[in-house]
């Protein structure tokens, strides 16, 4: 009897370690609670995952915009302060001629000349005056015999006439004395070459002692003003409607890097190369410091009308999928959100963004295309069985 009681506890006991067995291998097999469903186009990073350094954000804002790619462009001089010097008269140089990058003012002494030419002119400037003045009083002798009848009206007129030729031979090697700056008093064969404007002796092409003439090929001078240039810049046919008189453009040039200088459109070409399809467009450009030079190139950025605004975002920020470009959108700090825009003009770092933005927005402007693959990842593991 105790053997049956015996055999009868321990099957109790083998049975009860069964259930307890099924029960937990029951549990261990229980499927787990399905993980929070993440809406198509969204990427969400946990708050400690690493992949949250390669994310960097900024907030969007509406501001003028390139119209078109950099153009290329060259300082130049502004021709309408600029003045290109030659000799009007052939000479010797016997003066020191005014060195290069002297300032000068309007009238200046740049070089003094020898000049038979000269010399001639003042010559015929006396011989006039003394013509004139001798037939000034023949013409008051004949007119005292006229009127004592002792010669005839003919010989009157004919002193008249001769008076008046005079005059004319008279004012006209005065207008020539005029017309290089000499004065009627002076007889020494000498001329002096004067700046015609105020600036900058740029250009010399004289040298003590040098046989000049008014045939040269160069000129002795140029003389400009350097605080105003010149950006001289080529725009294609199909974006000349682009440009206006007055528009302002911002111009770069590899000297200084990241520094812009301001330049206004005050000349727009009226004629087609046909070679290269473009038109001449003359910017002013203001250089009060002296920093530009003329023979610089230059990258010339025109930018839209002060009320023309559009989001301006860095290149990083977008990628392409068939022919639809997108963003990423931060949400918060851990939740991301793919966004369609269409951009009007690609440039080589940055994208004018004309629709699929608002202001204010945070955009994703680095790490993209690593969302992209963890959005990937995402939208794999949600359809997985």
């Amino acid at each position: 009897m105790k053997s049956l009681l015996k055999l009868t506890s321990v099957s109790c006991l083998l049975l009860a370690m069964g259930i307890l067995t099924a029960c937990s291998d029951g549990a261990d097999h229980a499927p787990k609670p399905p993980k929070p469903a993440i809406p198509v186009g969204e990427v969400v990073l946990a708050p400690d995952s690493p992949k949250k350094a390669y994310v960097k954000t900024a907030k969007l804002s509406l501001a003028q915009h390139p119209l078109l790619e950099p153009l290329a462009g060259k300082i130049v001089y502004d021709e309408s302060l600029t003045s290109r010097i030659s000799s009007p008269v052939a000479g010797r140089v016997i003066s020191k001629p005014i060195a290069l990058g002297t300032a000068v003012q309007a009238g200046s002494t740049l070089l003094e000349l020898d000049s038979p030419d000269v010399a001639d002119a003042e010559a015929d400037f006396a011989k006039a005056q003394a013509a004139a003045t001798l037939a000034e009083h023949s013409l008051t002798r004949q007119q005292e015999l006229f009127a004592g009848k002792a010669i005839s009206r003919k010989e009157l007129e004919q002193a008249q006439s001769d008076l008046s030729s005079a005059r004319s031979d008279l004012q006209r090697a005065s207008d020539r004395l005029k017309n290089l700056h000499l004065s009627a008093r002076q007889a020494d064969g000498r001329f002096a070459l004067r700046a015609p404007l105020a600036g900058v002796v740029v250009e010399r092409n004289v040298n003590p002692g040098l046989e000049v003439r008014p045939d040269f090929d160069k000129p002795l001078y140029v003389v400009t003003d350097l605080q105003h240039l010149t950006v001289l810049m080529e725009v294609f046919e199909i974006n000349i409607g682009k440009i206006k008189l007055g528009q302002k453009v911002a111009v770069t040039v590899p000297a200084y890097p990241g520094e812009i200088f301001p330049a206004t459109v005050e000349y727009i070409g009226q004629v087609l190369d046909e070679t290269t399809r473009t038109v001449q467009v003359r910017c002013k450009l203001d250089n009060p410091e002296g920093r530009l030079m003329p023979g610089m190139y230059a990258t010339i950025t025109v930018e839209s009308a002060a009320d023309d605004l559009a989001f301006v975002i860095p290149l990083t920020a977008v990628f392409t999928e068939g022919d639809a470009d997108y963003v990423f959108i931060a949400l918060d700090d851990n939740r991301y959100r793919q966004r369609r825009v269409d951009i009007g003009l690609r440039l080589k770092d940055q994208a004018v963004v004309t629709q699929g933005l608002d202001a204010n927005e945070m955009l994703v402007t680095a790490g993209a295309l690593m969302l992209r693959a963890e959005e990937e990842v995402e939208t794999e593991s949600t359809h997985q069985p």
